[in-house]
């Protein structure tokens, strides 16, 4: 009964993730995206890191269930913020609802959008298409499969450490519960610092570029430059301060380091695949909420075998030595990304 319901609520729960950032798009100017698929983005990752800050102390002193009933209020909370307050943004549906009520007030059938004509003549396998195209798109445009991977590692190695950190904090430095959840306070900070100065960045480096014609998508991805290097370092850091020899203080900095990397990272490559397919963004953004779910979901069932056979620090350098052979995909992007996307049928190529 429990995984019944588990599973239920990652099916209610996903269209959050999957709709986030093309309603983003929908609501803002494209030069603008960015500061809101920037905080968005970053809360879906210091999110996940309150749930052990607060499990830790609720759960040893009410038992497992409270953090279950601290959930539903916080998403009953959200639901009806976003009831009240959260109107339509796809364009084509407002005009859709407008035709639609003007019909039904003047009597005149032949008052349609353009949304209706479009689809007037839509079949059974034009609709399959359109459900499945997160998937074709993910899998035929290789700058959406390499970075929908590269973000996917990112939630794997996150969700990882949910495993991870009760064998370091508890097992080597005795920590109880509440502190043991209190240790993810470095990763949750990690993340906090480097947003308003990427807010500042896209201010400063992208807004102004974005009217002028020789704005290209891959100026958005020099953060990730960056980030691909806070991961590896954080990685190893975390891995081999884990020790009753070094002081606790040493592997939660060298988490930190994480979120650095994930929130340039994972900002920078939503914006990029934003700006390179606006015409697909909700179906990109889908695919990739599709892989980092994944990911998310398969890396703790292995998480304790990997670091009970291997160790901490050599579980953490095998994680970091693929975050390493990750780093110059990004550069390829950014040097030869306009070449890829001009082949691709599906990306933007006026710019």
């Amino acid at each position: 009964m429990f995984l019944t319901f588990r599973l239920l609520t990652g099916f209610l729960g996903s269209p959050s993730l999957a709709t986030g950032g093309a309603t983003i798009s929908d609501i803002h100017a494209p030069s603008h995206v960015a500061y809101g698929i920037c905080i968005w983005g970053s809360f879906g990752v210091c999110g996940p890191v309150f749930g052990p800050i607060i499990g830790g102390f609720v759960a040893p002193v009410k038992g497992w269930q409270w953090t279950i009933w601290i959930m539903m209020w916080l998403c009953s909370f959200v639901f009806i913020l976003m009831f009240f307050f959260l109107p339509e943004t796809s364009a084509e549906n407002i005009l859709y609802k407008r035709a639609k009520r003007l019909r039904k007030s003047t009597g005149d059938k032949r008052l349609r959008s353009q949304f209706e004509i479009d689809t007037k003549h839509y079949t059974t396998r034009d609709q399959l298409v359109v459900l499945g195209r997160a998937f074709t798109l993910t899998f035929k445009e290789p700058i959406v499969f390499f970075m929908d991977l590269y973000t996917a590692l990112l939630y794997g190695v996150l969700f990882l450490w949910f495993e991870s950190f009760p064998l370091v904090f508890g097992d080597i430095y005795h920590f109880n519960p509440g502190e043991q959840g209190l240790a993810f306070l470095g990763i949750f900070m990690g993340g906090v610092i480097p947003i308003p100065l990427f807010l500042i960045w896209v201010k400063y480096n992208i807004v102004p570029q974005f009217t002028k014609p020789d704005f290209k998508p891959e100026m958005v991805l020099p953060p990730t430059f960056l980030g691909s290097a806070a991961l590896p370092i954080c990685l190893f850091w975390y891995g081999w301060s884990a020790r009753e020899s070094v002081h606790w203080v040493m592997p939660i900095i060298g988490s930190s380091f994480f979120t650095v990397g994930i929130v340039t990272l994972f900002n920078s490559v939503l914006n990029y695949l934003g700006i390179a397919y606006p015409q697909y963004a909700a179906s990109i953004f889908a695919g990739n909420a599709l892989f980092r779910a994944s990911f998310g979901a398969v890396f703790p069932l292995f998480a304790r075998q990997l670091f009970h056979t291997l160790g901490i620090g050599p579980g953490n350098s095998l994680l970091g030595g693929i975050a390493v052979c990750f780093m110059p995909l990004l550069y390829i992007f950014y040097k030869y990304g306009e070449k890829i996307r001009h082949m691709s049928k599906n990306a933007r190529h006026d710019i």
